[in-house]
């Protein structure tokens, strides 16, 4: 049997233990899952606790409690932890040590040999305090690995051709980006930017603060006031920012928070995703400008990249994964978990450190999007049938999801009064439904009688057998309808040629629908290809700022263009409303934008009369 290394994420809020298993990179199991807390504490009878008790210890009794240990790395500092201290190279060593004796309870046989990760930007100091945690931890560290670097060897163990990668690394609380380049077997970091004091902590932070002043506002009580009170709050925004990576809309609830005058008080807030996006823009904002900055400092733009890569729990939020794509114009890579995505290249090099063959990552992800058709307009006719377009496709599972998976949107009715709606499920990459596959259809009746814009949440359920379950729900009653259908993952991605589908046909069994559901109103149809029927279909929520960015970007071309032609003294005028113009709509201040809107319409309207 050959010596056993493993690799190590000492992450500054989780921290992960993995090793090679077949070949192939596997994460172990060490609280209840294969994440570890970074937090150390002592309990009121002086025990030591290490990870998720730690952490719950935290906010009631931070003085017997350390966490975020990681940022004094390399410092001559002590940490206080309740009559005693420790240096910082202790306190790791004890989430090192806590790693190690429960890899070698899962194992049976002892784990003396260790790669341990760190940021890019440690310098040596940082690098040796890592080193020392470890040995006193007693594990005989063969190599510190930069943390960029493991999350692409994840990704791509062989990197034979000239690579570059971008990694997106926001965890919990810090941010890095990392330009890394591969060839032939040598990995180099050309650039790497960050801040060590953002990340999801801050938007737990922010989600928590929200949630707070709501209740405050309605009961006249101060959750933060209260430690107990706080720290619940706290583990339920939490749950609820995870739960909103998924879903559109959560619900926060916790039973006897508080209490006013003797009367128990209990928390019920429903937020939206995108009421937690408001929250954290500003955040996710700067963390695009490192990004710009990580591309300059390695002189490359956008283009140069071959991949993306995401690192870290919070870049499981849907609006960091559509920003980066936005800007970098290139789809990102999660399917390997962010969250254990370091670890798991650490495990990497730890094989190749030890001459094992290793094969790529296995996991299972959906190869085809799967959403619903629905009613889109076009951005200059907002309010008119002039610009509809009936076969928009909206998705919900996007290709390469991890499996299981579990998606929701919000829609909303078209018409006044909108009695019925249309629920026709596509497969494929195409905006167009009509160039996407057709998997089944089912009707929700009976939505109540009011003005357009009822909301209807759909969510898509994807189990690794490939059966997919659709659900449609009125949020406003909870009236819901759902289909089940088994094959989803093996029906093909392309029916375009009546031809084709009919040899498809053939060959291929069609969709088994699965009614045995008994929890709701179930309904099936055998799967076609064309949008069928005239019933009305759901058009997408818009989102706050939707129609004054339209108006905006459209009142900019024309400034531009007008621009061109103006007199001095008109074209001051037109730069110093412009710049107030771009200034609301990057910072989505919705009310400036449209007073700035009004005004430089009004300019437009005097130039284009001069």
């Amino acid at each position: 049997m050959s010596e056993l290394i493993v690799g190590i994420d000492l992450g500054t809020t989780n921290s992960e233990i993995a090793l090679l298993r077949d070949g192939h990179p596997v994460v172990l199991d060490v609280d209840d899952g294969p994440i570890l807390p970074s937090v150390v504490g002592l309990a009121d009878d002086g025990r030591l606790l290490v990870g998720r008790p730690a952490r719950n210890q935290w906010v009631l009794a931070p003085e017997r409690t350390v966490k975020s240990v990681k940022r004094l790395m390399g410092q001559a500092v002590s940490v206080r932890m309740g009559d005693q201290e420790f240096s910082p190279q202790e306190i790791s060593a004890m989430i090192l040590r806590t790693l190690k004796e429960r890899a070698e309870q899962q194992l049976s046989r002892p784990v003396r040999k260790a790669v341990i990760t760190v940021p890019a930007f440690f310098n040596d100091t940082q690098r040796q305090a890592t080193v020392e945690a470890g040995r006193i931890a007693g594990l005989d560290v063969v190599r510190i690995l930069n943390e960029p670097t493991a999350a692409s060897l994840c990704y791509d163990p062989k990197h034979r051709e000239l690579r570059r990668t971008l990694v997106y690394d926001l965890g919990g609380g810090t941010f890095d980006v990392s330009i890394v380049q591969a060839q032939d077997g040598v990995i180099e970091v050309l650039a790497s930017h960050g801040d060590t004091h953002l990340g999801g902590d801050d938007f737990d932070d922010a989600l928590m603060r929200y949630v707070a002043e709501q209740f405050r506002e309605r009961h006249g009580v101060d959750l933060l006031a209260s430690a107990g009170s706080k720290a619940r709050l706290l583990r339920a925004v939490e749950d609820a920012k995870k739960r909103l990576s998924d879903h559109a809309v959560t619900v926060i609830e916790e039973d006897f928070i508080a209490e006013k005058e003797g009367v128990p008080l209990h928390l019920k807030v429903e937020i939206s995703r995108h009421e937690f996006e408001c929250l954290i823009h500003d955040a996710i904002e700067r963390t695009m400008m490192h990004v710009e900055r990580a591309l300059a400092d390695a002189s490359l733009t956008p283009r140069h990249l071959d991949r993306v890569v995401l690192v870290g729990g919070s870049t499981r939020i849907p609006l960091v994964q559509e920003m980066l794509s936005d800007r970098l114009g290139m789809p990102v890579h999660g399917e390997v978990r962010p969250e254990l995505v370091v670890a798991m290249g650490a495990a990497v090099q730890a094989a190749l450190i030890g001459g094992e063959e290793v094969g790529a990552v296995l996991v299972d992800v959906t190869p085809h999007s799967l959403g619903i058709r629905c009613i889109d307009f076009d951005d200059e006719d907002l309010d008119s049938d002039s610009g509809r377009f009936d076969y928009r496709f909206a998705p919900i599972i996007r290709r390469n999801t991890p499996l299981p998976a579990s998606r929701s949107e919000i829609f909303q009715t078209v018409v006044d009064r909108q009695p019925i709606v249309q629920i026709d499920v596509y497969q494929g990459e195409s905006s167009d439904v009509r160039f996407n596959h057709r998997v089944g259809t089912f009707v929700v009746e009976g939505l109540s009688p009011v003005p357009a814009g009822n909301q209807v949440i759909v969510q898509m359920d994807l189990d690794l057998n490939g059966m997919l379950r659709v659900s449609a729900r009125e949020k406003a009653t909870g009236l819901q309808k759902a289909m089940t259908i088994r094959n989803a993952l093996t029906r093909p991605r392309e029916a375009i040629e009546a031809s084709a589908q009919r040899v498809d046909r053939l060959f291929l069994p069609p969709p088994i629908i699965d009614d045995t559901l008994a929890d709701d109103d179930e309904s099936s149809l055998d799967a076609v290809d064309e949008p069928a029927g005239e019933l009305p279909v759901l058009i997408p929520a818009p989102r706050e700022g939707q129609r004054e960015s339209v108006q905006a970007k459209a009142l900019l071309e024309k400034a531009e263009k007008l621009r061109l032609h103006a007199a001095a003294e008109d074209r001051d005028d037109l730069d110093r409303i412009m710049t107030r113009v771009r200034t609301a709509l990057t910072e989505r201040r919705w009310s400036d934008l449209t007073q700035a809107c009004e005004d430089l319409s009004d300019l437009l309207f005097y130039l284009d009369d001069a």
